[in-house]
């Protein structure tokens, strides 16, 4: 038996209501470009719209005319999606809240998650919505799941709890070590002001 290997996501799929609510909520509030729509190959009474969330891939909504926006939570049984998180870099992380108060939607404000930033909203069908921002930036030729990866193994090894700026400070210290070399025999740290 051999894995099936996957590359990244290639799209997310979600039942959306009418066309014009869904257009409005991911690209303008969103602000996903909308790319092309067509109907649902699988259901000729749905459309099909397409939006780019930044970094090329596609989210996807199922529309129908006749769907109308509700305001509950979707499900969160077993089984059910939670929510859906987009990255956005700093500046905007810094305006999300002032951008979603003056559309008069309610949010968690922000949440220190250790290692990222977030701030959790609904999108006008009761899908929660959390919108994230990464508190480090990955070195040169690096991914942030590479970090993340070398932090989780620091913090095992520290017995804490979660992730900490610290663990993701000394995994970016060990992957620029290990992935580029230096002319220096030892690489520790020093004090010059001594």
């Amino acid at each position: 038996m051999k894995k099936i290997q996957t590359l990244g996501v290639h799209h997310i799929t979600l039942t959306g209501a009418d066309r014009q609510s869904s257009i409005d909520f991911w690209e303008g509030t969103l602000g996903m470009p909308f790319l092309f729509d067509q109907p649902n190959l699988d259901d000729p009474d749905e459309g099909h719209l397409y939006f780019d969330p930044g970094d090329g891939r596609l989210i996807t909504i199922f529309t129908n005319e006749g769907r109308r926006p509700v305001h509950d939570r979707t499900p969160t049984d077993p089984g059910c999606v939670h929510h859906v998180a987009f990255e956005v870099d700093r500046a905007m992380f810094d305006q999300v809240i002032d951008r979603l108060e003056a559309r008069g939607v309610g949010h968690s404000g922000v949440k220190d998650r250790g290692f990222m930033h977030s701030i959790y909203f609904k999108d006008p069908l009761g899908l929660l919505i959390e919108l994230a921002c990464y508190t480090f930036i990955p070195p040169r030729g690096s991914s942030h799941a590479e970090v993340m990866l070398e932090a989780h193994k620091l913090r095992v090894a520290r017995g804490d709890n979660n992730i900490l700026r610290a663990h993701l400070a000394d995994a970016c210290v060990m992957i620029v070590e290990r992935s580029q070399g230096s002319l220096s025999e030892d690489r520790g740290a020093r004090n010059p002001y001594a």
